[in-house]
């Protein structure tokens, strides 16, 4: 688990890149299946192979010795390895998204959560534009249309370690208010219940 930060840096970066890696060969057959039943089926085996080449040349710098500070400089390197190694569409579009993630935070040897949402922001923009996709429209870009997701990523990645999650409170359903009324309205003198009413809303 990477736990709860206040900065990204390089070396966190590359844990996530190291444990994204890991996940998607966790799951490269799971989607394989969900690719067959839109496509070829080979989503899972390109993206499980575009990672490992990303954890391949990881631990090639990591042998090398003192690295570049500058998260930017592992973004380019994941960017330019999935353009190369990803096969169909998904490898220029995964690494058009690094690449852009990598040109808005470059200079930085840390990135808060005010940069990550700025560069989440090229990244989409950078995705959107090679693939012509539109918003509202059923592509991988779906899920970032809805602006608050990553917002709300952003302020619990920024927050101290060990802040608890605030949720908002909930409102009584109708079922639950009508409940609510049939419980007040028990006679609890004979121990009979007196059929109420439900309330309007």
């Amino acid at each position: 688990m990477l736990g709860v930060a206040t900065e990204l840096d390089r070396s966190r970066l590359e844990a996530w890149l190291r444990l994204a890696a890991s996940r998607l060969h966790e799951q490269r057959d799971a989607l394989v299946a969900l690719d067959q039943a839109i496509g070829d089926g080979d989503h899972g085996i390109n993206m499980d192979r575009g990672f490992a080449a990303i954890v391949t040349k990881l631990d090639a710098l990591d042998a090398a010795g003192p690295r570049d500070a500058d998260p930017a400089a592992l973004l380019r390197l994941a960017g330019k390895t999935l353009v190369s190694t990803v096969g169909g569409a998904s490898g220029p579009l995964y690494g058009t998204g690094f690449l852009k993630l990598a040109a808005s935070v470059s200079g930085r040897t840390t990135v808060d959560g005010a940069a990550i949402v700025a560069a989440l922001d090229a990244a989409t923009n950078g995705i959107a534009a090679i693939g012509r996709s539109k918003q509202g429209e059923k592509t991988m870009l779906r899920r970032r249309d809805q602006r608050s997701r990553p917002e709300r990523m952003c302020l619990r990645f920024s927050q101290p370690p060990g802040t608890p999650r605030r949720k908002a409170p909930r409102r009584p359903s109708r079922s639950s208010q009508q409940k609510a009324v049939r419980l007040i309205s028990v006679n609890e003198a004979s121990g009979t219940r007196t059929p109420a009413r439900p309330q309007p809303p």
